[in-house]
């Protein structure tokens, strides 16, 4: 059965989501819906769900988007800054400079990048994909990040010493993969 488009309104904003909803045969009474790399969103529903619970599960969405909207508030550069500078405080003792921090809309697979050297050395930027992340897996690109101000590849030493730093590594990386294999394309660190 061919994809059925929806268009519901993103309770965070007044702008309006696209709904691709997917009959999937493996599911058999639950449905999961993710964000896709373009913003909108896949829906995917039993293969034998009936249509006249579509409109319920659509509003189901609404809600949960809602939820999530009040969960993590909009994000903004001055607190990307704030939380740059607690994460260099906490894991590196306030050591580590950079010029400027803030999230950016055009990394496709990226979630993070520093620049060293030439008129932009220390400008950090963050991708927007992961505003609604938990925090510290915001916390672990952040982290990794600063980590590149002092060694500009994933030298044996950048991983030392990263994770000596920040605790949860492993973890956001694993976080990281599971947020990749969903989306259906592969999230860099950097």
């Amino acid at each position: 059965m061919p994809d059925q488009h929806f268009t519901i309104k993103d309770p965070g904003s007044s702008k309006r989501l696209q709904v691709i909803l997917r009959r999937d045969k493996r599911l058999k009474k639950t449905s999961r819906w993710g964000r896709l790399p373009d913003g909108s969103l896949l829906l995917r529903v039993p293969y034998r769900l009936p249509k006249y619970k579509l409109s319920s599960l659509l509003d189901l969405v609404v809600s949960q988007l809602d939820k999530l909207d009040k969960q993590y508030p909009h994000r903004s550069d001055a607190d990307l800054h704030l939380r740059a500078e607690q994460v260099n405080q906490k894991y590196f003792a306030g050591k580590i400079q950079w010029h400027a921090i803030r999230w950016v809309s055009n990394m496709q697979q990226r979630l993070g990048s520093c620049t060293r050297g030439g008129p932009t050395d220390g400008h950090i930027r963050i991708s927007e994909k992961i505003k609604n992340w938990p925090d510290w897996v915001i916390d672990y690109v952040i982290a990794h990040e600063l980590m590149h101000h002092r060694h500009p590849n994933h030298s044996p030493e950048f991983w030392k010493e990263l994770n000596a730093a920040y605790p949860h590594v492993e973890r956001a990386r694993g976080f990281i993969q599971g947020a990749s294999f969903a989306a259906g394309q592969p999230f860099e660190d950097d």
